[in-house]
């Protein structure tokens, strides 16, 4: 068990390394775009010291623009907190559901980035189990990356949460052909390791593209 840990925390720092540099440019791109628009601003600023009419449907438009990257940075921020959060303590109750949610957001740049849409199925009621949230996380986001990496023709992948006999399922659905090329390579040790801490199962079925992670309703010390 302690080789398990010692691989885990260095990827624990890749894992949050990884997801703060994606945060970090997200909310550059919200900068960006504010900066522009304050930048409209003043022309029209400088235009209207000139004496020259400016149109209210236009300064609308701006103020419009500002409140909507603001509200996006809001979001951002708030689902960073939350994953912040996740190393507060190291076992404890967690709705799977919202954070499957908050997972599926924090990989949200890197779904655009490879053209692939994410799905998240409502849940029809809160699903908690007791876990070790970050560690979660961490496996919820490898098994996302890699249905990202094998995903079908249809370029989107269907995330869903189902309660079962002291356990939770969650299933990424919606994966292509290379599914079974690539489950020579995963789970790799940092994943073994992970569904070890977890005490967790993984399985792929490459005939109907689906991964299925199964967790306990409650990890032990």
């Amino acid at each position: 068990m302690a080789d398990h840990w010692q691989t885990l925390g260095e990827e624990g720092i890749q894992f949050m390394g990884k997801m703060s540099a994606s945060i970090s440019h997200e909310l550059k791109n919200v900068l960006a775009i504010i900066n522009e628009n304050a930048g409209l601003l003043n022309d029209f600023c400088r235009m209207s010291e000139r004496g020259m009419d400016i149109d209210p449907e236009r300064l609308a438009k701006v103020s419009d623009n500002i409140t909507r990257q603001v509200q996006r940075a809001d979001a951002i921020l708030k689902n960073m907190n939350l994953f912040a959060h996740s190393t507060d303590t190291p076992l404890t109750v967690v709705d799977l559901h919202a954070t499957l949610a908050m997972v599926i957001k924090l990989a949200t740049r890197f779904a655009a980035n490879r053209v692939i849409q994410l799905k998240l199925v409502p849940a029809s009621e809160p699903l908690t189990i007791t876990t070790r949230p970050f560690l979660l996380e961490n496996l919820i986001w490898r098994c996302l990356d890699m249905s990202m990496n094998v995903a079908g023709v249809e370029k989107t992948i269907t995330l869903s949460v189902i309660a079962g006999k002291d356990q939770a399922v969650i299933r990424f659905q919606g994966l292509g052909s290379q599914l079974e090329e690539r489950s020579t390579i995963f789970p790799s040790p940092q994943d073994t390791d992970l569904l070890t801490i977890l005490q967790s199962t993984l399985t792929i079925d490459s005939a109907v593209g689906e991964l299925t992670l199964t967790l306990p309703q409650a990890t032990s010390n």
